[in-house]
């Protein structure tokens, strides 16, 4: 068999991206639509290997929060996305709102896309609201117990809320996403412990250094950071000679001395 072309292997992944099936199958399907990516996961969710969600009832659903049917037919603007939330009983200030919008891929925060509205609920088998809403709550237990799905809400945060033009998160957005997913209360996880108020420290190094916008490598590898703290506080996987980001580095060092220089790391 041929080797596939580089745009045969992009439909391949958009297909696995849309309805997380295996390469194998994503493959089966579109080469029997001509490589056709729509009408390939069409047939693919209408088949015994899809969830089986109908278009036609979530497009209908779509255009009842569409803002401005006329002018944007295709997208869900920001007060019809907060009535559809309302709807689905997901709040704005809680982790499950932002694993709606990855689950949606929405564009920005207060966004919908007819094309990741649809392809979001086909691939969970939403078509009715009522569906919607318990696919939403079990996001909401699902995120802060399983760490693949946390990790793949977290990063897709960054794009989501960083604004329009600008490459790095401004510091008091990126403060309050933390302040979500590293807190229980708002369907996040626990970063704080009984012996060290990480999140609490975090933020205060951060302030104490200027406030300053958060890159892409620093975001996501905090939520890394993060879990290491879990596995040991006292640093015992740490070496300056790692990879992680200097300001990381530097939060250990002053964590360090936080804690009264009683512990040495390599």
């Amino acid at each position: 068999m041929a080797p596939h072309s580089s745009s045969q292997k992009q439909l391949i992944a958009q297909f696995v991206n849309i309805t997380q099936a295996k390469d194998t199958v994503a493959t089966k399907f579109l080469r029997a639509s001509g490589w056709k990516l729509e009408e390939a996961v069409d047939v693919y969710l209408e088949s015994a290997h899809g969830a089986g969600g109908s278009t036609s009832s979530i497009n209908r659903i779509f255009d009842d929060y569409r803002d401005a049917p006329r002018e944007t037919p295709d997208v869900i603007g920001i007060e019809g996305a907060m009535k559809f939330l309302t709807d689905i009983r997901v709040q704005l200030d809680e982790v499950a709102c932002l694993g709606v919008a990855e689950l949606l891929k929405s564009p920005s925060m207060g966004e919908f896309t007819r094309e990741g509205f649809r392809n979001g609920w086909r691939t969970t088998g939403c078509d009715t609201v009522e569906k919607m809403i318990s696919q939403a709550e079990d996001l909401r237990s699902q995120i802060p117990t399983q760490p693949d799905l946390f990790r793949r809400v977290y990063r897709y945060t960054f794009p989501l809320c960083r604004m329009q033009g600008q490459r790095n998160l401004q510091f008091e957005i990126a403060m309050e996403q933390w302040n979500l997913f590293f807190t229980p209360d708002k369907g996040g996880v626990e970063w704080n412990t009984d012996s060290t108020p990480w999140l609490d420290w975090w933020i205060e190094f951060l302030e104490d250094r200027g406030k300053r916008p958060v890159n892409k490598d620093l975001w996501e590898q905090i939520e890394v950071f993060m879990r290491k703290t879990h596995e040991d506080e006292n640093f015992g996987w740490w070496s300056a000679d790692g990879a992680w980001p200097g300001t990381i580095d530097d939060f250990v060092v002053w964590v360090q001395k936080k804690r009264g220089g009683g512990m040495e790391v390599e």
